[in-house]
C-alpha cells in the first residue's frame, strides 16, 4: 500500500494508441488514490493526447526521437540532463513502466524512484529492460493491452475496473469542436463514416484500391458521406483513393489530432486499420469495423463487444520490425461491406 500522499511516475512514451491504452490504468490510479500526485512521462509531440488530464498532476515531455538523432549535439546532451534532472528531483514512491523497452526502464531507474514496476519478461517488447526493475508483474487472465496496463496499477492496489467502466480522459476544447462542426456543415456532412486508410506499417494497412472500391459500392446502399482521414504524409494516399472512387460523398478531413477526437464523437462508424486513430476511436465509443493482419486484435483490438474486426491470420508482430512486404491483404471488399452493414445495424438495436 502506497504511502499517504504519494507520489507515482507513468511511464508511456508513445505512441498515440498505446497511450490511449494506458489512460484507464491511471485513471484508476488516480481514482484509487486521489491525494496521489501523478506525473506522467511522454514524448514531446505526444503531449497534447495528455492535456487536461484530471489524474495527472504534471507532464514531462522528452524528445528521445530527436535525441537519437543528434546524441552527439550539445544541445540535446544538455536537453536530456534538463529532463532527466527533473524527475530526479521529485522523489517518486513508485515509477511504472508501461512501455517495456530499455530507454522506458532506464527512465524510470534514473528517477531514483523507491519502485519500478514493469512487466515479467514474457511481455516485455525488450526483456533486457527487466533488470531496471524491483518488481516484475505478470498479468493473469489478462487479454487486451488495457487489462495488462491495469495489472500494474492493480500491484499498487489500484481497484480492478472491468471493460464497460474503463476511462479514457482525452481532451477537448470549444475551439476544436467549433472547426469541427463548422467544416461538416459547410460539406454537408451531419450524418457520415470516417475512413483512415493510413497505418504505420504498410502490412497494417489495406490496399488503396479496396478502400475505393468499397467507397463505391456503400454509395449505393448507405446514405451518408465517407470523411477519409490520415496525416499530412497519407494526403497523396487519400486524394488517390478520392480520385478513384469518384463519389461526390467522399472528402478528405485534414485534421489536428485532438480535432480528430471531436471528429470521431461524431461519427457513426469507423473504418480502418490497427492505428492511433482507431483506438482513439474505440475511446471515444464509436462503432468500429477494424482491419487486422501482423497484429493480435485480442491484444489490441476494438474493446466493445458490438464491434467487428476482420482478421487475416498471420505471423503476429507486435515490435514495429515487421518488413514492409505488402498491404494487407485476405480481407475482401465484400465481407468489409458486409461488416460494416451488419455494425450499423448493431448500433441502432
Amino acid at each position: 500500500m502506497p504511502a499517504s500522499d504519494p507520489r507515482f511516475l507513468i511511464i508511456r512514451l508513445s505512441s498515440i494508441g498505446d497511450i490511449v491504452h494506458a489512460l484507464p490504468a491511471v485513471a484508476s490510479l488516480g481514482g484509487t488514490f486521489p491525494e496521489a500526485e501523478i506525473h506522467w512521462v511522454v514524448e514531446t509531440c505526444h503531449a497534447d493526447l495528455l492535456a487536461g488530464n484530471p489524474f495527472v498532476r504534471r507532464l514531462i515531455g522528452l524528445d528521445t526521437l530527436a535525441w537519437r538523432k543528434k546524441l552527439l549535439s550539445g544541445n540535446t546532451l544538455e536537453s536530456i540532463a534538463r529532463g532527466l534532472g527533473e524527475l530526479r528531483k521529485a522523489e517518486y514512491d513508485a515509477a511504472l513502466d508501461f512501455q517495456g523497452l530499455y530507454k522506458s526502464a532506464l527512465i524510470a531507474r534514473l528517477s531514483r524512484s523507491r519502485e519500478r514496476i514493469g512487466f515479467a519478461e514474457p511481455c516485455l517488447r525488450e526483456p533486457a529492460a527487466g533488470v531496471f526493475y524491483t518488481e516484475r508483474v505478470t498479468p493473469r487472465g489478462a487479454t487486451h493491452v488495457i487489462e495488462m496496463n491495469m495489472s500494474l496499477v492493480e500491484h499498487l492496489g489500484a481497484r480492478s475496473v472491468a471493460r464497460e467502466g474503463w476511462q479514457f480522459p482525452l481532451p477537448r476544447t470549444e475551439a476544436d469542436d467549433k472547426y469541427v462542426e463548422q467544416r461538416l456543415a459547410a460539406s454537408g456532412s451531419s450524418d457520415f463514416m470516417v475512413i483512415n486508410p493510413g497505418g504505420g506499417w504498410k502490412s497494417k494497412s489495406w490496399a488503396p484500391e479496396n478502400y475505393a472500391e468499397l467507397i463505391r459500392l456503400l454509395a449505393g446502399d448507405i446514405a451518408g458521406n465517407f470523411i477519409l482521414t490520415g496525416s499530412s504524409a497519407e494526403e497523396p494516399l487519400i486524394r488517390e483513393i478520392i480520385r478513384a472512387a469518384a463519389s461526390p460523398r467522399a472528402r478528405y478531413f485534414p485534421s489536428t489530432i485532438i480535432q480528430f477526437i471531436a471528429l470521431a464523437r461524431r461519427a457513426k462508424l469507423f473504418v480502418g486499420g490497427d492505428t492511433g486513430p482507431q483506438h482513439l476511436a474505440a475511446a471515444v465509443r464509436t462503432p468500429i469495423v477494424a482491419l487486422y493482419g501482423p497484429t493480435d486484435p485480442a491484444r489490441n483490438g476494438p474493446f466493445s463487444g458490438a464491434d467487428i474486426t476482420l482478421w487475416n491470420r498471420g505471423p503476429i508482430d507486435h515490435t514495429r520490425r515487421r518488413p514492409q512486404s505488402g498491404h494487407l491483404s485476405g480481407i475482401s471488399v465484400e465481407s468489409v461491406r458486409a461488416a460494416i452493414h451488419q455494425r450499423l445495424a448493431r448500433a441502432h438495436e
